[in-house]
């Protein structure tokens, strides 16, 4: 009896310091496990991405391509083309924030489920190269936590979106705290942006934190190109 009773007291302080040393690195950092299944999710993302960067249009969307001559035109026509055909889930681009040192792999959909692979796009806004305001939403403790420091975030730093089709550059302009059911950051404004939005503040979902870049460049890629630009 006596051995039974130290082998579960043994397990029990084992259990009890692994749920402490989850709970410190949740705290710290993000929810290990979660960030696992995240990690897999996105390296697998990343193939799917590349698999997107290579593929060629079709013969009639080459035609199509051949009759604009601007590139911004070809940009927007790739990027509608993409839009209407990607599924949630699937991956669209990639983010890149370097004053906090972040590169993901973003996914079409803000439901729970997709959200758990990376950042969502929010797909009742355009995807970058068509007018208006993209939106972007992600984890701040879970999932890898790729908006973790989003607070950090600061007036002028720069953000920028990879698409198949184009490299689009952005510049803070403002951040806010608002709640959850305030639609209005991700309307239309006067000029194409891009609105990243995550819970706030850490480990509660009572408002949203929300920072809003214009975008100040854009660099066409693959089919978007013009021949011998």
């Amino acid at each position: 009896m006596r051995r039974v009773l130290r082998t579960l007291s043994t397990i029990l302080i084992v259990a009890g310091c692994l749920l402490i040393a989850d709970a410190g690195i949740t705290y710290a950092w993000q929810e290990p496990l979660s960030a696992l299944y995240a990690r897999i999710t996105q390296d697998r993302l990343g193939s799917d991405l590349r698999a997107l960067e290579r593929l060629r249009p079709s013969e009639l969307q080459q035609r199509a391509l051949a009759r604009l001559q601007t590139e911004r035109r070809r940009v927007a026509f790739l990027a509608r083309s993409l839009r209407r055909n990607v599924k949630s889930g699937n991956a669209i681009g990639r983010i890149g924030i370097p004053r906090i040192g972040i590169s993901f792999v973003v996914v079409q959909g803000t439901d729970g489920s997709t959200l758990r692979k990376g950042p969502g796009h929010y797909r009742d806004t355009p995807l970058p190269g068509l007018p208006g305001t993209v939106a972007i939403a992600g984890h701040r403790t879970t999932y890898l936590a790729p908006f973790r420091k989003i607070n950090d975030l600061r007036k002028g730093d720069q953000i920028t979106i990879e698409m198949p089709y184009a490299r689009f550059t952005y510049r803070i302009e403002k951040t806010k705290i608002v709640k959850p059911t305030e639609y209005s950051v991700i309307r239309a404004v006067g000029h194409d942006r891009l609105v990243l939005t995550a819970c706030h503040p850490l480990y509660s979902a009572s408002q949203r934190y929300v920072v809003f870049a214009r975008e100040v460049d854009v660099q066409a890629l693959g089919s978007a190109r013009l021949r011998g630009a």
